[in-house]
């Protein structure tokens, strides 16, 4: 849990941080709510009045200005749908219908600085209304996700692990930028970036390896300044012996901080095993290219994972956008 102690100093006095939990009715998000104000860690939110009473626990059926942030949400739901010519009374409705597009609006209109869902709905319904609702970074060309993993001894990111299935090179590059930028903001180490392949620096010849070479030339053509290397096979990438020996050249070879996966199958498959047969701690998975933080829970999530994908929800909200919400 060293990461995780790490980041709580780090957001300290920023524990007014808002985050809202749109799937309030699992017993999870409830122990995570109260585990988050006990420690005054970070401030909860609910849509709707729970069964129980939390101490502390902000809903957003008992605010006074219920009305004025729910048409807020709904003039920018309509904004967002001008294309489809969405009416005001549709617009509502839809609105209406769903809480994790609401919450997902919320967190853009400010009423909240991030939303944690995903321990009932999937991931493609969480991701669907993150981007309806919360909106894509205007810099960001690519919606991606990374797993901090913590070892006893260090974490090391994995990425992409839950959304792009079968990215391009290009797509690759911009996986990598991403996961580089987040391992950085949260270790505040300089990462080392290895892209993954079953071959070594040209030991095998095959288009699925063409296309990581592609990559590695294009994440350094778009970050210069980023130490990124490949194509390494894993044990390469990780153990110095093993990566002098197959990649006596490289910079990153047997230091890898940062682990970027070809394809969806060996993320999703390499996190797991990381987590359930090497003792891992699996912290996320973090979106990355969301205009606010917008965090997909894993559905078989534990009440410790959904309070450590919370706090990293905090770590990157913006300070500028700590200040609104004071109506709440």
């Amino acid at each position: 849990m060293s990461g995780l102690n790490a980041l709580r100093k780090k957001i300290g006095a920023a524990r007014t941080r808002r985050i809202i939990f749109p799937e309030q009715n699992d017993p999870r998000i409830i122990a995570a709510a109260r585990t988050l104000l006990q420690g005054e860690l970070a401030q909860a939110v609910f849509l709707h009045e729970p069964a129980s009473p939390i101490e502390g626990l902000l809903v957003f059926d008992r605010n006074l200005d219920k009305e004025m942030w729910f048409a807020k949400a709904v003039n920018l739901h309509i904004e967002r749908q001008a294309l489809k010519g969405i009416s005001r009374e549709s617009a509502q409705d839809e609105v209406r219908a769903c809480d994790l597009l609401l919450a997902a609006l919320l967190v853009s209109v400010g009423y909240a600085d991030s939303g944690v869902a995903g321990s009932v709905a999937s991931s493609a319904a969480v991701l669907r209304a993150g981007i309806r609702g919360v909106g894509l970074d205007k810099t960001a060309n690519l919606l991606s996700s990374c797993f901090l993993m913590q070892f006893p001894d260090r974490i090391i990111t994995f990425g992409d692990c839950t959304i792009v299935p079968d990215p391009s090179a290009t797509e690759l590059a911009q996986i990598a930028i991403a996961c580089a930028n987040t391992h950085r903001s949260f270790t505040n180490e300089e990462p080392k970036v290895a892209l993954l392949s079953f071959s070594s620096k040209g030991s095998s010849t095959h288009p699925r390896t063409d296309k990581v070479r592609q990559a590695l030339a294009l994440a350094r053509e778009l970050a210069p300044n980023l130490n990124i290397d490949g194509e390494l096979q894993f044990d390469a990438a990780l153990f110095p012996d093993i990566g002098k020996q197959k990649a006596p050249e490289s910079l990153v070879a047997g230091q890898a901080s940062v682990l970027i996966f070809p394809d969806l199958d060996a993320g999703n498959i390499g996190y797991k095993i990381a987590e359930r047969l090497g003792g891992a701690q699996a912290l996320g998975p973090v979106s990355q290219g969301m205009e606010k933080p917008w965090m997909d829970l894993s559905r078989a999530c534990s009440t410790e994972d959904i309070v450590g994908l919370s706090i990293i929800a905090c770590s990157q909200v913006k300070n500028s956008e700590t200040s609104g919400g004071q109506a709440l």
